[in-house]
């Protein structure tokens, strides 16, 4: 458990949980994606490292569900684009439940891993891994040199590398 004691962490739930609830049905216009969304902000805390008491409880858990709710948009966009691309295969492809939520997952490892890059470092990564191209036309693109494209691919294949990495 987190640096919150169980009593702490039990006032929090009892005292909060209902405005949380409202918070959120407020943002998703769904009262079952808030209850949702607020265990799921709960969890969050149980595992946070809370050193100190909570002075803002009302804003420390609508940071975290705030937080929630990106994550929850860009996993429905992902996987939004995932089932539009199924679509424009030219076959129909069957994709059973857990290979289909072992691929979202890992586009939103992606996502998120890309996010982290660096905008300069992404755009070159992408550059290079999706459109192909060669590191002498990203530099020129970019207006930088051969060996920075080749240090931005460094950075971003580094990081690939540890998310495949267990």
């Amino acid at each position: 458990m987190s640096g919150l004691d169980h009593s702490a962490l039990h006032r929090l739930y009892s005292e909060h949980n209902c405005w949380l609830k409202g918070w959120l049905r407020v943002r998703l216009g769904n009262a079952a994606d808030a209850s949702d969304l607020a265990q799921d902000t709960f969890l969050r805390v149980m595992t946070a490292r809370v050193d100190a008491p909570i002075r803002e409880p009302r804003g420390y858990l609508s940071a975290i569900a705030r937080s929630l709710l990106i994550d929850k948009s860009r996993r429905r966009t992902i996987e939004q684009a995932y089932l539009f691309a199924l679509a424009q295969m030219p076959e129909p492809v069957e994709v059973s439940p857990e290979v289909r939520l072992s691929i979202i997952e890992m586009l939103v490892a992606i996502d998120t891993l890309l996010d982290e890059l660096g905008s300069r470092t992404r755009e070159i990564f992408l550059a290079v891994q999706l459109e192909g191209l060669t590191y002498v036309a990203t530099a020129e693109r970019f207006g930088v040199s051969v060996t920075t494209v080749k240090n931005h691919l460094i950075r971003a294949m580094t990081r690939c590398l540890l998310l495949v990495e267990p």
